[in-house]
């Protein structure tokens, strides 16, 4: 599958899990549930994948945890907060960049609307 496909998917499920649950809950929660239901649809799904930060030929393990990597392509970033801020979409496109993946779902799941809080991030993507 294509990211973009893999991202229909996950969107899709998003849904489910935000008219199921709402908005109000902890992040680690909605992360829980997702991963779940990504799973139920046959999709591999890795949480809190830690990725190495290189720094002048030194590798660092504490670079990040990316919240959850889709297929191994589309990373998705979980957010339970007010308002996203432009350095959540920075944060992701510094995490696609640094793992070399294409497309990230950044997710706010503390939207009264769950369409308001989805974000496409991409990475050199080729959106034909």
């Amino acid at each position: 599958m294509t990211e973009n496909e893999i991202a229909t998917e996950a969107v899709d499920a998003c849904f489910r899990v935000h008219s199921s649950l709402g908005p109000g809950l902890l992040e680690s929660v909605y992360e829980a549930v997702l991963a779940r239901e990504l799973k139920k649809r046959c999709f591999s799904v890795q949480r809190q994948v830690p990725v190495a930060i290189e720094w002048e030929g030194e590798v660092f393990d504490e670079g990040f945890r990316a919240d959850l990597i889709v297929q191994d392509k589309l990373i998705i970033e979980l957010k339970a907060v007010e308002t996203l801020a432009r350095v959540h979409f920075r944060q992701l496109l510094t995490y696609l960049r640094l793992t070399d993946r294409r497309l990230g779902l950044l997710v706010n799941f503390n939207e009264a609307y769950i369409k308001n809080g989805i974000k496409r991030v991409v990475n050199g993507l080729d959106e034909d």
